[in-house]
């Protein structure tokens, strides 16, 4: 197992300096382990990412499907790759509504129905907790850089190619 031949080869490059004593040893085990548990809890995996075509442009999204998820959002990254975004998936369309909590890059949010319409677009400020609504139900939101969508032409009334491939919300 490999956590068993890292703990093997960290007490191989501590062993002078530790206690013989079999119950420091496995004192040190459990340490080590703890310390790797809260190192690798600490980082995000990143997110699958799904193809979406809006009007011949393509994009990646990563999918927030789950209320984790939504949640967590965009949340504490630094930056956002070109066409790159993340896509919030509801269990049934509402109104919907995103803010910036802990949200560091400007960002712009389409709301959509559920046949991937896109309703209304809105502008949002890095920090601010103003929450900026959907126009009416909405099945999801794309969240894209700060004028991407208005950069590459998409607008209200255009269509989310591709959005049926989405996971579903959960």
């Amino acid at each position: 197992m490999l956590s068993e031949w890292i703990i093997n080869k960290h007490e191989l490059q501590w062993a002078q300096n530790l206690p013989s004593s079999p119950s420091m040893i496995t004192v040190h085990k459990l340490i080590f382990v703890f310390a790797l548990l809260f190192c690798g809890s600490a980082f995000t995996a990143p997110l699958l990412t799904y193809p979406i075509d809006i009007n011949g442009k393509k994009i990646r999204v990563e999918v927030a499907n789950t209320e984790k998820l939504r949640k967590q959002g965009l949340m504490h990254r630094k930056k956002l790759s070109e066409n790159a975004g993340m896509i919030f998936v509801y269990d049934t369309a509402r109104l919907a509504a995103m803010w910036m909590k802990n949200t560091l890059i400007p960002l712009s949010v389409a709301f959509v129905d559920g046949d991937g319409v896109i309703i209304n677009i809105e502008k949002m400020e890095p920090l601010d907790l103003t929450p900026h609504k959907s126009n009416s139900p909405a099945k999801y939101a794309l969240e894209m850089r700060r004028g991407w969508f208005f950069e590459n032409s998409i607008k209200p009334g255009d269509k989310l190619k591709g959005i049926k491939k989405i996971p579903s919300a959960r």
